[in-house]
């Protein structure tokens, strides 16, 4: 198989976004590998509106956000293959895969950009009790079903979690006919957008069941009823607060995990908290020239920021090719730290020398805060102090540092990101 100089594995928005940017980089040997029928990811089925705000300053589909990039990606002249497996990607940056016409084949690499995307949440990490009974999808799934496969997973409904997707879809339900009973979040706080529940629970008169969980789902050939009870501060049902709702359908939107099985088989630092990789300011890995970006690396609440990281990921990786295997030398590596209210930081890393204007530290918080402060240190030096009305674990936030205020620190060991009271 052909050699290429950036491999990059998914043609979802990030795997495009990132193909376009290092072509307009400069790189003219790309390919995007793609397990689908065709290139766009999971935006094919997010047939709502709300994408495109920030990149394309107009409100767009998902279907219609995808294809603005694979029109770029076909008069650029990029390579694709699509029904395309990708089995493995070595320490050397050799891509194993695999499609019915090539059968399985290598292709040696100069620079990998992983675009996997995310995965859900699925029923056997929840613990439900009860049979297996036909009639339990995930909201993913469900939302494949109805947009693009035109079947009706259900009349009456029950979705447990209240991700984007599944709020999302009691809306999409309820447009197709469906008695949507109600959305149980085991959490006291949804892990969704504010608008979402707004528009899609608000709107429709479709309760939020905050702290309340599944405890039984009844049916042997297909979902007849499930039980939800209320949980403590444990997360444990308590006793008594159980109610039962007849159902022939259950969705679960209990959350999103990168897509990282071929990150870890080929050796690359991951993140416990994101269960993703582990990036610099370039989003290149632990592995030199290996970078990551999008719903692999972190699940963005926008697509616009999955676009925006896949740029700079593919601007790098054309850089790192350029350069023969190196990004710009010297200047010391700054350690990205969370503390207080925020659980993590993307990236964990910075080289300042190798730095446009600025560093944009995207992170989420680990509960809902109101009338909080970010706040940014230089090693003990705080640089930033901004107010906060509230924040939810449901929508990522981000600081934006000027390269100007961290080159003012010589010997600078340390940023920090605190969520603090004051």
């Amino acid at each position: 198989m052909k050699a290429y100089d950036i491999v990059i594995v998914g043609g979802g928005p990030a795997g495009l976004a990132a193909a376009v940017a290092a072509k307009r980089a400069g790189n003219d040997s790309i390919l995007i590998l793609e397990r689908d029928h065709e290139l766009g990811g999971i935006l094919n089925q997010c047939i709502h509106n709300g994408f495109g705000l920030h990149t394309f300053k107009e409100e767009l589909t998902g279907p219609e956000y995808a294809s603005r990039y694979i029109e770029q990606v076909i008069e650029l002249g990029i390579d694709y293959k699509l029904n395309t497996m990708v089995m493995d990607i070595s320490q050397d940056k050799v891509v194993t895969a695999m499609n019915r016409e090539d059968g399985m084949f290598t292709i040696p690499a100069k620079a990998v950009i992983l675009a996997m995307g995310c995965r859900e949440r699925p029923r056997g990490a929840l613990n439900i009790p009860g049979y297996r009974p036909a009639g339990i999808y995930s909201a993913g799934t469900a939302q494949r079903l109805v947009n693009i496969e035109g079947y009706m997973p259900g009349k009456e409904v029950v979705i447990l979690g209240s991700g984007d997707i599944g709020l999302i879809m009691a809306r999409r339900m309820t447009f197709e006919g469906a008695n949507v009973k109600c959305v149980a979040e085991l959490l006291p706080f949804s892990g969704g957008l504010k608008r979402n529940i707004v528009q899609c629970l608000d709107d429709y008169g479709i309760p939020l069941l905050l702290s309340h969980t599944v405890v039984d789902i009844e049916g042997r050939e297909r979902v007849e009823a499930v039980t939800i009870a209320e949980v403590d501060e444990n997360l444990k049902p308590i006793p008594g607060t159980e109610k039962r709702y007849t159902c022939d359908t259950l969705m679960l939107s209990t959350g999103l995990i990168p897509e990282n099985e071929l990150s870890r088989s080929a050796g690359v630092e991951m993140s416990p908290i994101t269960s993703g990789p582990l990036v610099n300011e370039s989003f290149e890995t632990s592995i030199p020239g290996v970078f990551a970006c999008g719903n692999v690396l972190h699940v963005h609440d926008l697509v616009d920021y999955v676009s925006e990281e896949a740029d700079k990921a593919g601007e790098h990786a054309a850089a790192y090719v350029a350069a023969d295997g190196a990004l710009a030398e010297g200047g010391e590596e700054v350690k990205v730290v969370a503390e207080g209210g925020a659980r993590y930081t993307v990236p964990t890393t910075v080289n300042v020398e190798r730095l446009g204007d600025s560093l944009t530290i995207r992170f989420r918080v680990s509960g809902v805060f109101t009338g909080s402060y970010v706040n940014v240190y230089l090693d003990d030096e705080r640089i930033s102090h901004k107010k906060k009305r509230i924040m939810a674990p449901g929508e990522m936030e981000q600081v934006v540092i000027p390269k100007s205020k961290l080159a003012e620190h010589a010997d600078l060991k340390t940023i920090t990101v605190k969520v603090e009271s004051e």
